[in-house]
């Protein structure tokens, strides 16, 4: 198994653009896939930097309905018409985020939906034996701090987003399984835990920001929030592989708890199991 970040908000290999968002590429012995596709065309631009043909990908899926994961999407769909595009049905619904007392749309394009390849799902969903989609039906935890500006648009009413648009990719190749999310707004331990629920044990790596970034400085709770997941984590049979959304302060401090069980993946770097 084969897999390489196209973009994500830190700088990695040479040449290659950096920006909020994120996408990744899969290879397995079956599929070439593409987890997400970042904020624009520059996730394409990067793929061709890294000598990867995403007119070959015949399966991809979209973690959640926010523009920096599925800006990427029409510039791809003109090189690839084909793949089927896996997305929640919610996905389509009108995201906020709340800066002060403005409301900010960070949904998906709504061409996006028009696309003859989208092909919606609600819930849990097989593709085949070796990929499959699962979504959050129990918290065992509290969605992350970060999650509190995020709205999505009811009528002319905002109201707090459960993230029901969220979906997780699980994958089954080479005597490994993977989950790859986007940004576990869910939570990344609720995230694992509905894993284990449903898939009956641990997977081998977990690929995922964990929506921790902020810009202002932490507050006390919020760092012991930071830890007390780092804590968690580590009692897992699992590697973590994470990005974007986590944010270099709380990497840190989680790489302080968690040591080789948590890896930070740059723009362009590859991971091989």
């Amino acid at each position: 198994m084969r897999i390489v970040n196209l973009i994500e908000n830190t700088e990695g290999k040479e040449g290659c653009i950096y920006a909020h968002g994120l996408s990744f590429y899969i290879e397995t012995e079956k599929h070439k896939i593409i987890m997400d596709f970042g904020p624009s065309e520059d996730t394409m631009a990067n793929a061709e930097k890294l000598r990867i043909d995403l007119s070959k990908v015949d399966v991809a899926v979209l973690s959640h309905g926010h523009y920096d994961h599925s800006g990427g999407i029409i510039p791809f769909s003109k090189i690839n018409n084909t793949a089927a595009i896996y997305m929640q049905r919610r996905t389509t619904d009108d995201y906020y985020s709340l800066h002060g007392e403005e409301y900010r749309y960070i949904g998906i394009d709504k061409d996006i939906e028009n696309l003859s390849q989208v092909k919606f799902v609600e819930g849990d969903y097989t593709i085949d034996d070796e990929l499959s989609l699962f979504v959050i039906e129990k918290r065992v935890m509290a969605v992350p701090f970060t999650n509190k500006r995020l709205k999505v648009k009811r009528g002319s009413e905002y109201v707090q987003d459960d993230f029901c648009h969220e979906q997780a990719l699980v994958i089954k190749a080479d005597g490994k399984t993977v989950l790859l999310s986007g940004c576990a707004h869910n939570g990344i331990v609720n995230i694992l835990q509905e894993f284990k629920r449903k898939y009956g044990t641990w997977p081998d790596a977990a690929i995922s920001g964990f929506h921790l970034v902020k810009k202002k400085d932490y507050t006390d709770e919020e760092m012991k929030e930071i830890v007390d997941t780092a804590k968690e984590l580590k009692n897992y049979k699992t590697v973590f592989y994470t990005c974007h959304c986590t944010g270099e302060t709380a990497f840190d401090v989680m790489k302080e708890v968690m040591g080789d069980m948590l890896i930070y993946v740059h723009t362009g770097d590859e991971i091989d199991f």
